[in-house]
């Protein structure tokens, strides 16, 4: 599997194999040498990701989606190495992106034809006016009925003596990690473990993780501060620790404390909850967090042992939920609550993703980035997979396949942090090959 640890030098790297130089993704031999003056500088990805405004995990996103691979790849560290002459390629790529263009679109503006890239620039400022048109609307609308502006009490901070663990989060990082983590949550008494999110405190980060062994999601967390205290390991009630989250929305950072005698949560800044919600919470600005006993899974392992990922694909989020929901009745918006379908199948083709019923009806082909090798058709069960897509951020998705028996990775460009492994189901036999998924009580096994 691939390093995914690169040099944080900004020094020239001068070993290893050559990758794209950042153009189509088509391999480029290398960075070419000036015969004057030597070879051109090679940043690391570290460097390079603060010169171009990028984070070194969107970086490795597009490396792996081919959009921007580096000049240089270290064949024995597997450090990247980017060159000067990228920057332009990564800062148009910056730009596109915060412009909320697909990355299906934004390889075409930066490697199609002019008249084809104007085309889908003008296409997507059209559809951009008509939802800040509506957006403003919906605000408008809003302000309208409101009274007018309240001002919140404000207390000082509370000092905690005890010696325990203590990290400082963002209140609206936290917030988001729980709702990404939260819904993988088991909501079955059999296994009371995995109705729980495990909290795992470390030295320079905390990580949120649930499953209830059909989907496994992965949330880090990077403190605002330095991590006070041994590691911890804290399991805590999905619905409970939704709720804290719903409150860490509203402060501006959240410092968590768990020692031997239990854990709390606290508004570092102060509270700006209610009267009536200061009175619910276990003391000013502060939040108990209930503790469960359990041993949770081994999900390290899980992800060590993932094999090798064959295919890559890139997809409209956003449309791909959609076209999962019309594989339903009809009725459904796609949402995993309307969606009806006990299975979908995805066929991977050249530069689309043809998503329909297992008999093949409900057909809809979603333009796509296809990378790797030709793969066969693979099943997920909806309730499964659109929870999955719902939990990720921006508007398109990775879909990292191994096979159609191998748990399936999502992630997205602008969350690193955040992963989703998906199991697929059976499908009946393909027309046109004979291989299919797990049945379903071997994906449940």
């Amino acid at each position: 599997m691939e390093s995914t640890t690169d040099s944080t030098s900004g020094t020239n790297g001068t070993s290893g194999t050559s990758g794209g130089s950042g153009g189509s993704g088509r391999p480029s031999g290398g960075v070419p040498v000036d015969l004057v003056f030597g070879a051109p500088e090679l940043l690391g990805i570290s460097a390079f990701a603060r010169r171009v405004g990028l984070a070194p995990s969107a970086l490795r996103f597009y490396d792996d989606c081919q959009v921007l691979p580096p000049a240089r790849v270290d064949a024995t560290t597997g450090y990247r190495f980017y060159s000067a002459d990228q920057q332009i390629r990564a800062n148009m790529l910056r730009s596109l992106r915060e412009a909320g263009l697909p990355l299906a679109d934004v390889t075409v503006v930066l490697d199609g034809e002019v008249p084809e890239a104007r085309a889908v620039l003008e296409r997507h400022r059209t559809t951009v006016q008509n939802r800040s048109r509506a957006a403003d609307a919906t605000i408008a609308a809003v302000l309208r009925s409101m009274p007018g502006p309240g001002d919140g009490d404000r207390v000082g901070d509370d000092e905690a003596a005890d010696p325990t663990t203590r990290v400082r989060l963002g209140g609206a990082e936290l917030a988001a990690a729980v709702r990404q983590v939260a819904p993988a949550a088991a909501r079955s008494a059999e296994f009371p473990v995995l109705g729980c999110v495990l909290v795992e405190i470390d030295e320079d980060e905390v990580r949120l993780v649930a499953t209830d062994r059909y989907r496994l999601s992965v949330r880090g967390l990077k403190p605002v501060l330095t991590v006070e205290g041994p590691p911890r390991r804290l399991l805590v009630d999905a619905e409970r620790l939704a709720g804290i989250g719903t409150w860490a929305a509203r402060c501006a950072a959240v410092t968590i404390e768990a020692g031997p005698g239990g854990a709390a949560a606290h508004d570092t800044d102060g509270p700006r909850e209610t009267a009536e919600e200061k009175a619910e919470a276990t003391g000013e600005g502060s939040r108990e967090i209930p503790l469960t006993e359990g041993e949770f899974p081994a999900y390290r392992e899980m992800l060590t042992a993932l094999p090798p990922r064959r295919h890559r694909v890139i997809v409209d989020r956003a449309a791909l939920i959609a076209a999962v929901g019309d594989c339903g009745d009809g009725s459904g918006d796609g949402s995993a609550e309307n969606v009806d379908a006990r299975a979908v199948a995805l066929r991977l083709g050249k530069d689309e993703v043809t998503v329909s019923r297992p008999d093949g009806t409900r057909a809809t082909a979603l333009p796509a980035v296809r990378l790797g090798e030709e793969t066969p058709r693979i099943g997920f069960d909806p309730a499964v997979l659109v929870p999955a897509l719902e939990a990720s951020v921006g508007p398109d998705v990775l879909l990292e396949i191994s096979g159609a028996t191998e748990p399936v990775v999502v992630r997205s460009a602008d969350q690193g942090s955040f992963t989703t492994l998906v199991m697929p189901v059976a499908l009946p036999a393909d027309p046109t090959t004979e291989e299919t998924g797990p049945t379903a009580e071997e994906s449940r096994a």
